[in-house]
Order: C-alpha cells, then sequence, then structure tokens
C-alpha cells in the first residue's frame, strides 16, 4: 500500500476524482499524463516537445508516509513522522487485540457539520452528557462515572474510557423489561434468556463473559487474545487529534472529525459501523445498528449536510447537541469552560492542541 499527493506533476490537476476503484495507472484528465502505480511518470503527450527533455523518468507524484494497522490505511502528511506503533504507544497493542482487519463495515456516513471539528473529539472524551442526551440508551449505557474507567496516555497524546456492558446501568432501579429487550438479541444469539436474569441483573455481564468464553470458538469467535472484560464492556479511545474508535469484542465505531478547509465553524464528520461477522455467516445481528447486517451487501457511502442525513442510532443524539454548541460558543456571554473532574481528557485534548500550536507542530 502506498500514499501519494492527489496532483499532477505538470500542471497542478487532481488526479483521482473517483471515491475508489482501481487501474492499471493513474491518468490525468487534462493533458494525459499518465503515471504508474508506483508514482513514476510514464506516459506524456508530445514527449519531445519539452526543451529541457521528457519528463519521464524526471518526475514522479509526491509520496506520503503510510502504513496499514488494525484493517486502515495510516498516512501522514509529515515527511519525518514518527512510525504509527511509536505514535499511539500503548495504545497500538490495546487495539491490535481486537482483530479489526476481520470486521467489516456495515455503515459509511459522511456529514458536512456546521460546528467546529474540536467539538467532535470534546463530545467523545466525556460521559458526562450521556443521562442528558442519550436518554434512550441510558438502561444499558452506564450513566456514572464512577463505575467507568478512564484513563489519560500524556506521552501520546490519546485517552480512553471503558464502560461496562451486556448489563443494566449499576443506577437502575426497576424497568427490567426495557433493559431485557434492548440486550435480547444479543443475549438469544448466545444462548442466554435475559428473563433469568430479572432477580439479579447485573450478574447478566459475568454470566455473557462466561458463555463467550466458553463457546467462542465453536460460534465462529476467536476471543484467546482478549480478557474477560473486552468480551462485554465498550473500550473507547480517542486519538490524537481527530478520531475515536468504540470498541466491542465484536464491533467496532470509527468516528473522525476532518477539519473544513476554509471555514472553522464547519467540519466533516464520519461514521462507520464495522462487524466482526461469525465465520462462514453472511448475516449478523449489528447491536448498534439495532438490526440484522448482511456481510454480501455493498455498503453505500451516504454523504450530506447536518441534519439531512442520519449518522445512525445514539450518534444523531450527539450530532444534533454539537450545531447548537457551536452558537453558544461564539457567544459574548460564554466566557470560558468550568469543567468536572469526570471532564479531564477534554481538558487534556485541548492542552495537547495547545502545545502542538505552541510547537510550530500544527501542520493540518
Amino acid at each position: 500500500i502506498r500514499a501519494f499527493y492527489n496532483v499532477c506533476q505538470h500542471r497542478g490537476n487532481r488526479l483521482v476524482h473517483e471515491e475508489s476503484g482501481n487501474g492499471r495507472n493513474l491518468a490525468c484528465n487534462y493533458h494525459g499524463w499518465k503515471f504508474k502505480l508506483d508514482g513514476e511518470l510514464a506516459f506524456v503527450p508530445d514527449h519531445k516537445n519539452f526543451l529541457e527533455g521528457n519528463p519521464c523518468g524526471k518526475l514522479r507524484l509526491k509520496e506520503l508516509p503510510c502504513t496499514v494497522f488494525a484493517g486502515f490505511i495510516w498516512y501522514s502528511m509529515d515527511e519525518d513522522v514518527m512510525s504509527l506503533e511509536e505514535y499511539l504507544g500503548p495504545v497500538y497493542s490495546q487495539i491490535n487485540t481486537y482483530d479489526l482487519s476481520r470486521m467489516k463495515r456495515t455503515h459509511w456516513v459522511t456529514i458536512e457539520g456546521d460546528f467546529n471539528w474540536k467539538i467532535v473529539q470534546d463530545n467523545f472524551n466525556e460521559s458526562y452528557h450521556l443521562p442528558f442526551v442519550h436518554i434512550g440508551a441510558h438502561h444499558v449505557m452506564e450513566q456514572s462515572y464512577k463505575h467507568c474507567q478512564m484513563d489519560i496516555f500524556e506521552k501520546e497524546g490519546h485517552a480512553r474510557m471503558i464502560m461496562p456492558g451486556a448489563k443494566p446501568t449499576v443506577g437502575l432501579r426497576g424497568d427490567f423489561d426495557t433493559t431485557k429487550e434492548l440486550l435480547k438479541e444479543e443475549f438469544e444469539f448466545w444462548g442466554l434468556d435475559p428473563e433469568t436474569f430479572r432477580e439479579d441483573p447485573q450478574s447478566m455481564r459475568k454470566a455473557m463473559q462466561k458463555i463467550k468464553r466458553e463457546q467462542g470458538a465453536e460460534r465462529g469467535f476467536d476471543y484467546s487474545g482478549m480478557h474477560d472484560e473486552q468480551l462485554t464492556d465498550h473500550f473507547h479511545y480517542t486519538i490524537f487529534p481527530n478520531l475515536s474508535l468504540s470498541l466491542k469484542p465484536d464491533g467496532c465505531i470509527f468516528l473522525k472529525a476532518t477539519p473544513h478547509p476554509t471555514d472553522p465553524s464547519k467540519c466533516y464528520f464520519d461514521t462507520w459501523f464495522l462487524m466482526w461477522f461469525p465465520d462462514n455467516a453472511t448475516e449478523y445481528y449489528a447491536a448498534a445498528m439495532e438490526d440484522m447486517v448482511d456481510l454480501d451487501v455493498k455498503v453505500p457511502h451516504i454523504a450530506g449536510k447536518v441534519r439531512e442525513v442520519s449518522c445512525g442510532p445514539v450518534i444523531d443524539d450527539d450530532v444534533r447537541v454539537w450545531s447548537t454548541q457551536q452558537t453558544g460558543l461564539i457567544s459574548k456571554g460564554y466566557t470560558g469552560s468550568y469543567m468536572a473532574d469526570q471532564e479531564k481528557r477534554v481538558q487534556f485534548f485541548h492542552e495537547e492542541v495547545d502545545r502542538y500550536i505552541a510547537k510550530g507542530e500544527a501542520k493540518g
């Protein structure tokens, strides 16, 4: 895998206009210059007409550092960038246990948002908002920071939250029927009846860990490289500067905010759902999508403006708030943040942004 700037070395025309595809070369639709897939210029019309000689053999596409990790292609515009493993630090090995390269994308949405990209990262760096923004999921999405683990990787600039899953919220009293419905599909897939946990719903998590450990291999999942908490819990990583990965053993939500090229009050926000299909399975229940998904159906890329297209369950709740926060942040009435300790990952993120700017390392 190699990465190049998408620009012709003749007079700066954009080379590739399609989102995806394949071919034997990269051809410019302006003057017909063709580049090999290794970036070398292979053909130009009227090559004898150049006073400095045939440009073939002299010019090539400008290459970017890139690598493949966890099923994704990672690239940098910094020619002297450190290795990805060094940049991610301990996060590298932690993510690697999920074998994301085996997962298949089941949902792909890009919106143009009317909010700055850092608002997105702020949101995914705290869970303080959960009881008020994600009301429909409060039965099974842990509401209290006291029952979650929050970590900061100071050297690398990344952060993590671990939220217990496969059970009701600790502080929830009553209304087990709603909890049962929300967890029904996952539990029944593993041969567990949620009703049997009515008297002790907090024991659901351990029961799920046990059954996955015992039956994972025969059901098409290799959990041998994971510890028990990874079999049920949400491991949410915010990778500096603009990526979040919300990981469960059989799925991942990929969330990326890209700065708008000309307007700092806007950004592009990508949401992907990825699923780890059991071996030999063609369909599987995706909890993130609240529906069955088919492995053989090509996932369309849905793109549009904020509020015109859906980013998916739960994520739409977040998006609705970001727009109103953007208007508030530029108000004369807003004098600065006053944050709780559970929002320390937000503060750390902005300290990291400030550090990059102060050192002149913010290159876009």
